[in-house]
């Protein structure tokens, strides 16, 4: 049962490592160890996810909370909830991008701020394992329903300021996004593919960061005349975005594009993630702004983000996180911005992007290993003469290359992300350290 309660999240196979009972249990875990007695919850479309909702709301409700049901939302309409409702805390039933037979929970305190396995994941699962519960109310609470979705919607529109009509393709992949792109339906002439609430996910898995699964999207787009493609993960709190070709665009030029298109208004604190492309930094600081990096992980993100009153941040993975959605993310918001951006510059997404593709990325690349240490080890000895930097694992920058070694939270795996100023010089110093890491 352990191995379900993540770095970031609960998540697990529906009716194996994820029952009904468990999820009783962890409705009264959580209300334990925040001692919270409002709740927003908010569910995806897997067929499971009403009962595990059902479950989760009779121990929340045991313990003397109020649940605020949201029904069917994205994540983004979770966090926005509870944010703007006040409420104590937030659980969003997802598995997010995982198949359909995975289920799981997103937790937030109150303000959205991310309960992850350092904060309280750890502990709530200590409570379920011990069934130290506290003593069930005197005054049990309730469940009352709630729809955010026309506010939401009101909320994110406001930042749309399109100086003539966008034609966009999106795919929805029977996901959330359904729900997450309405906010975009009245701003923008939309193309749909799988609109079709479906958590099976008949067509493709819901994630962007599997290239494959790009190919309906860029069928449809080098099909017709769109200025943009949009594919929404499961839960929607990623986007993937192509230009007008069907060419994937990059996740980190597409922070790189939002923080340009937010600084133009307004100055300020723009995270990227280290693993992003040395001209993310470099588009920041031209835009005005001050670029920070953040490790990896949407819990850390959002804690520097709120640290340092940030008004954006990006993150490889595909997740857009605005100071505006309570220092989470808005896929839609996302998308509003690259479309003012195109409009505003009269220039296609391939034209934006052109000039900020300065270097060349290996992409992230997996190694099993045994053990870090030697890893890591090896990796100090044989660059002593590079900055080092270890925010998350270990970071070297030189002249004209950098690259970052770190382990999975989850696996037994370390992850490379290597970048240089040429082609030729990205294939030798990549190889060089793959040869490191494994030995």
């Amino acid at each position: 049962m352990s191995s379900i309660f993540k770095a970031y999240d609960i998540r697990g196979v529906y009716g194996e490592q994820l029952t009904e009972d468990l999820a009783y249990k962890i409705g009264r875990a959580f209300a334990t160890f925040l001692g919270c007695k409002n709740v927003v919850v908010g569910r995806d479309m897997r067929p499971h996810s009403q009962p595990l909702f059902d479950a989760l709301a009779r121990g929340l409700v045991e313990q003397g909370a109020v649940v605020t049901d949201l029904g069917l939302c994205s994540t983004p309409m979770s966090y926005y909830a509870n944010g703007k409702l006040g409420a104590d805390a937030s659980i969003m039933l997802t598995a997010s991008h995982n198949p359909g037979k995975y289920n799981g929970f997103k937790l937030c305190r109150e303000q959205a701020i991310p309960i992850s396995g350092v904060t309280g994941i750890k502990e709530i699962e200590q409570i379920v394992l011990d069934e130290s519960f506290a003593p069930p109310a005197e005054n049990p609470g309730r469940i009352q329903t709630y729809n955010i979705a026309a506010e939401y919607k009101q909320h994110i529109a406001a930042f749309a300021d399109l100086s003539r009509p966008v034609n966009v393709a999106i795919d929805y992949a029977n996901g959330m996004g359904i729900l997450e792109g309405e906010v975009l339906e009245d701003l923008m002439q939309i193309d749909p593919l799988f609109k079709e609430l479906d958590g099976t996910f008949p067509n493709h898995e819901a994630n962007p960061l599997e290239i494959e699964t790009f190919e309906p999207l860029q069928e449809k787009m080098r099909s017709g005349n769109y200025d943009f493609g949009v594919y929404f993960d499961g839960d929607a709190d990623r986007a993937g975005f192509t230009d007008e070709r069907g060419e994937i665009v990059s996740n980190d030029m597409i922070t790189a594009l939002i923080a340009e298109a937010i600084l133009e208004k307004e100055k300020g604190v723009v995270f990227y993630d280290l693993r992003s492309s040395w001209a993310v930094k470099e588009v920041i600081a031209e835009a005005g702004g001050t670029p920070q990096m953040s490790r990896v992980g949407h819990a850390f993100i959002k804690e520097q983000m709120r640290e340092a009153q940030a008004v954006f941040a990006g993150e490889l993975s595909g997740h857009y996180y605005f100071r505006e959605n309570y220092y989470t993310e808005s896929a839609s918001l996302a998308a509003i911005l690259i479309g003012n951006l195109i409009t505003h510059t009269g220039k296609t997404l391939s034209e934006l992007v052109k000039p900020i593709l300065r270097y060349h990325a290996s992409g992230e690349i997996n190694s099993t290993v045994a053990d870090v240490k030697p890893v890591f080890d090896r990796l100090l000895n044989t660059f002593p003469d590079g900055r080092m930097i270890e925010l998350d694992g270990l970071s070297f920058e030189f002249d004209d290359w950098w690259f970052n070694v770190r382990a999975s939270n989850t696996e037994p795996l370390v992850r490379l992300n290597l970048e240089a100023a040429t082609r030729e010089d990205m294939i030798k110093r990549r190889d060089e350290i793959l040869a490191l890491i494994r030995g």
